[in-house]
């Protein structure tokens, strides 16, 4: 018996690597090193280099490797990107996910769960959302996610697999032993965004709308930290286990911060005044995109331990310094 992960080089699938290994579990790593790094995957972890969209390659692996759970977080996430390049993402997110399941159900794999997104509600308004919120994604991103949410259930209806559906708000901060972060680069997440400009490395952090109707103006979003989110798929990989019909969750501590608000406290953890500029705003960005959270707390009994911004930010920062001084 062993787990899949797809994209476990990447930022928030080295996490799960890594807190899968630490409980023992078996784990395998399919990425296809795009956009994550090999030095990135926990040693405890057996690695494949590939796509997941690979029919012939997954099922491959999952009769040599004895696979019987998929957590998959491969993929494209940039908003903006997709909106400009909208076949990358239905091609990378919704038609390798159709691949993949496929693979899945043919090699006899139990349990999936699928990494989604808040971008599935699109324009919500300023109050927070629910599961049964109505969804509308605004962005082909948003719409490539929903369509795998979509094959998930369709798929389960017609076969022996339960899935899990975690819906990501903004993941931020790193893993409290400083053994993984968000690493890429050119990475558009705010936090990361920020702390690089703080440490020199961006000359500035663009604010893109400052006339939303929000308290200051700016967009208001809420921040997860990685470890709460992954400790949320070790849970909902074990209630699968134990025979849980299948689930869509949000993954939000039920309290958004505004982008000023986040640059503030970058600047306040750092103790740098950098530069910052106003922009207009971006194609599918909503005003605020916040959750309750409460449904994932009372189907798998999460309970957050790093919900503080504070928090996010300083190991995101330490996160940070340390590619700064590993990539010297």
């Amino acid at each position: 018996m062993a787990v899949l992960v797809t994209g476990g080089a990447g930022y928030i699938g080295s996490h799960m690597v890594l807190r899968l290994a630490d409980a023992g579990e078996d784990v395998v790593v399919l990425d296809s090193l795009v956009t994550g790094f090999d030095w990135a995957i926990d040693h405890r972890a057996r690695f494949v280099q590939g796509a997941a969209g690979d029919m012939e390659l997954v099922s491959r692996i999952i009769a040599e490797h004895g696979i019987t759970e998929i957590v998959h977080f491969a993929g494209s996430i940039v908003v903006p990107e997709s909106v400009a390049d909208p076949l990358k993402y239905y091609a990378n997110n919704t038609s390798t996910s159709r691949n993949l399941i496929e693979a899945a159900v043919k090699g006899g794999v139990k349990h999936f769960i699928f990494s989604s997104t808040a971008a599935v509600y699109g324009m919500t308004g300023l109050a927070p959302v629910v599961e049964e919120t109505p969804l509308n994604p605004m962005s082909p991103y948003g719409r490539s996610k929903l369509m795998t949410e979509m094959m998930l259930a369709d798929t389960a209806a017609a076969h022996p697999l339960t899935y899990g559906v975690l819906r990501y708000f903004n993941v931020a901060g790193g893993d409290p032993q400083k053994r993984s972060g968000q690493s890429t680069p050119q990475a558009t997440h705010l936090i990361k965004v920020a702390c690089q400009a703080a440490l020199g490395q961006r000359e500035k952090v663009e604010i893109f709308g400052t006339d939303y109707e929000t308290p200051d103006g700016t967009g208001v979003r809420d921040y997860i930290h990685v470890t709460d989110l992954i400790e949320a798929h070790a849970l909902l990989l074990e209630k699968l286990r134990q025979g849980s019909h299948s689930l869509t969750l949000n993954c939000a501590y039920g309290r958004g911060y505004s982008v000023r608000e986040v640059i503030d406290t970058v600047k306040s953890v750092s103790g740098v005044d950098f530069r910052v500029d106003e922009a207009p705003r971006r194609a599918g960005d909503p005003a605020s995109i916040t959750a309750t959270g409460e449904k994932v707390r009372d189907e798998l009994g999460w309970t957050p331990s790093h919900d503080d911004l504070v928090e996010m930010v300083r190991t995101a920062y330490e996160w940070e310094s340390h590619l700064m001084r590993r990539n010297r």
